[in-house]
């Protein structure tokens, strides 16, 4: 049975100080909120059951944070409970964790079926078809093309405004001129616009 399943008992972990156990209670209790739990009473056997795996790993090597391994250990039941109940058991973390977490949210599974996260003993059959028909399924797989590279056809204008610069620039005192000339039309032109 698992210890989800139990009746909420007091935890006394071997090792570790008190604050540290505090510190890792608060964020496993911040992991499960962001994850839209928010029954208490489902949070708190959760957050038990997250602190007691991270304490038997923490009594065989004492020099590990009980925070950090309250962290893995929720990622780890997380993954587990995701991989059940979406029959994804031969794939990495994060494929399980983000194809998990993504169906959760589609089916707002936290709202509608409050005490079934990480429930593995009891999952609603219409929760467990929901977060199915919600979970995302890959598309076919990439293939290999080729690509050649063009030249790109600005059209006639671009053209012509090439060669004039290209004119331009043999003559610096024509452009001198023609920009002068550019910038008085732009002065008249303000000059009778405001008058």
């Amino acid at each position: 049975m698992d210890s989800i399943d139990q009746p909420l008992s007091t935890f006394r972990p071997r090792t570790g100080t008190m604050e540290a156990w505090n510190a890792a209670y608060v964020r496993a209790e911040d992991y499960l909120r962001a994850h839209r739990i928010h029954n208490r009473l489902h949070q708190s056997r959760l957050i038990q059951a997250v602190l007691e795996r991270a304490a038997q790993r923490h009594a065989e090597n004492p020099a590990l944070d009980p925070t950090t391994l309250a962290a893995e250990a929720v990622e780890e039941m997380m993954d587990q409970w995701f991989a059940d109940v979406l029959g994804i058991k031969n794939r990495e973390h994060q494929r399980i964790a983000i194809d998990g977490r993504v169906a959760m949210l589609l089916c707002d599974g936290t709202q509608q079926w409050p005490y079934a996260f990480l429930d593995r003993g009891n999952i609603p059959a219409d929760f467990a078809s929901t977060m199915l028909a919600s979970s995302i399924k890959a598309g076919p797989d990439m293939t290999v093309s080729s690509m050649v590279p063009r030249d790109i056809d600005l059209g006639p204008i671009t053209e012509a405004a090439g060669e004039t610069l290209e004119r331009m620039e043999k003559w610096p005192l024509l452009r001198m001129v023609l920009l002068w000339a550019l910038f008085l039309g732009a002065l008249l032109g303000i000059f009778f616009v405001t008058r």
